[in-house]
Order: C-alpha cells, then structure tokens, then sequence
C-alpha cells in the first residue's frame, strides 16, 4: 500500500516524494479518505475555472469567487475555510504542486473602484495555515517557495501627504510584491507593498519586511535586516 501511495503521489508531480514508513495502514487510510472527497468537490470546482490541467484537491466550506478568473495547474490542494476572490484585472495563476492550506484568504479586489491587478504562483509552493495576500498591486511568487503559518502579503499603501483630508479618500499607491524562486518565508512575518525578496533568501519569524532583499540572504527583525548571507 505504501508503495503505491507513493507512486500515485510522485505520478501527482511530487518527484523523488516518498511517505514515511513509519506510518500504519490505517495511517494511510484516514488520510487516503478525505482526498477521495476532496478530488469530488474539485472536479466540480473545475467546472468554472478558466482553466485546469489536473486534479483539484478542494477542502470543506471554501469560498472562491470570479472562477473564471482562475487558472491551475496540476495537482492543487486547496483546504478548509479558504477564500479567494480572484476578482483582478489579470486575474490568479496556480503553477503545479501548489498547497494553499486552511484559513488562507487571498483577496484581489477590495473596493470596485479601483480592483486589484492579479496574482502568479509558481510550481511547488506551499502556503501555510492562516496567510493572508492582498492583491491591489501584482504579486508574484516565484517556484518552490515556502510560506509559514500567519504571513501577510500587503501591495497597496494608502496616501497621506495632506493632513487636513481622511487618509480612505487620499487615493492608494500599487508597486507590487515579487517573491523569487526558493525563498522560505517565516511564520507571522509581514511583507509590504514594493518589496522584492531575492531567491533562495530565508525571512526570520515574525519579521516586516518593508525593503527589498538580496538573493541567497538571511533577514529578520523590525525592520527587516540582513542577518548574515548563504553564500
């Protein structure tokens, strides 16, 4: 059984995956069971996307609006309590392997005013518990990139150069957010508006990142700073 979990698993797109063996038969089977019901609830999901090339795995009471706006790739697992509003000029696009786990809000479009520009995920991204990405700007997430538990992702600023008007009618500025391929992206940490984060660079625990980040460094603190460098 093992053997063809994970043969199932690296035919999914997970190369070189193998479980642990440590885990029982009915290990396997409690987590094999609900993914049956998940495909289910994605290959209906599919319907209604502007694209899809491969299974859909899709969690309980999830919330996704605009579907026509939403492009995947394969092997998508989406989990419980998840919103999405692809409302965007350019719209969502999910590479392969990408997991967006329970709780995440991904919101494109705020006020209809002024909707938000679109959002790209790489291939082998894994979005942990609880992150919230906020598309007013374009954000883009480079391939195999790992997003802990609480990580927000801001691209809008509000303008505030008049102090005599209420900042909601100063009008908002959009630079956007890149995320470069191999960046790991520490639990609670904030990344704000205009910001690039180099590849393959580590962002500490619950650190704000307000700058950009050079490729293959170790930041934290805040603000976020350089910590020390990989290479």
């Amino acid at each position: 059984m093992k053997k063809i979990t994970n043969k199932i698993i690296q035919h999914l797109g997970r190369k070189n995956y193998i479980i642990d063996y440590s885990l029982t038969k009915i290990d396997l089977v409690i987590i094999i069971w609900p993914k049956i019901f998940q495909v289910i609830r994605g290959s209906i999901l599919r319907i209604f996307l502007h694209r899809s090339k491969g299974l859909i795995f899709l969690g309980r009471n999830t919330k996704i609006c605009f579907k026509r706006k939403i492009s995947f790739g394969k092997s998508i697992q989406i989990g419980d309590n998840v919103e999405i509003n692809a409302l965007s000029k350019e719209g969502i696009k999910l590479g392969d392997n990408v997991s967006i786990l329970r709780n995440t809000i991904i919101e494109c479009t705020g006020v209809i005013r002024n909707i938000g520009v679109g959002l790209i995920i790489g291939n082998n991204v894994g979005i942990a518990q609880n992150c919230f990405i906020q598309v007013r700007g374009k954000v883009i997430i480079g391939n195999n990139v790992i997003f802990g538990p609480n990580v927000s992702v801001f691209s809008e600023n509000h303008n505030f150069d008049n102090p005599d008007l209420p900042v909601s009618v100063q009008g908002e500025t959009r630079i956007g957010v890149i995320i470069e391929d191999g960046v790991w992206v520490g639990t609670r940490v904030v990344i704000l508006d205009g910001v690039t984060i180099g590849e393959n660079s580590i962002i500490a625990a619950g650190s704000i990142v307000n700058k950009d980040v050079p490729p293959f460094s170790i930041v934290g603190g805040i603000h976020a700073k350089v910590i020390k460098y990989r290479k």
